[in-house]
């Protein structure tokens, strides 16, 4: 009998404005939930996100969270601006059913783990 070893499986996880191009700025991100815990919201926050540099003539539609599991997608993005120019990427997811957000929760641990982030509770 031989034992073999399983290849390594490496968990990606990322986020994105512009499709096929990942973010590279990891943002602050904060959770808000309903009293019953059925919805609620994460906000993103990206400080100087490398994505308002390649846009052209506003071509961000929406951000895209995206791991093994698939894509989450949201619209709700808007840039945030100092003295004229885009300074910050101010994105909200929002669930509404407690599967919707034990999905976005997986994918926040993923990407977590992807970016050396940690989580604490306030």
């Amino acid at each position: 009998m031989s034992l073999k070893t399983m290849p390594e499986t490496k968990i990606t996880a990322s986020i994105s404005f512009l499709e096929g191009i990942n973010e590279p700025i990891v943002p602050e991100i904060r959770l808000t939930r309903s009293r019953d815990g059925r919805s609620g919201q994460a906000l993103f926050t990206f400080e100087e996100p490398e994505a308002l540099s390649a846009v052209k003539d506003g071509t961000i539609k929406g951000m895209s969270m995206i791991d093994e599991e698939g894509e989450l997608k949201t619209r709700e993005v808007k840039a945030r601006f100092l003295n004229g120019a885009p300074s910050a990427i101010e994105s909200t997811y929002v669930w509404k059913t407690e599967i919707e957000f034990e999905r976005f929760m997986r994918f926040a641990k993923r990407y977590a783990s992807c970016n050396g982030m940690g989580y604490s509770e306030k």
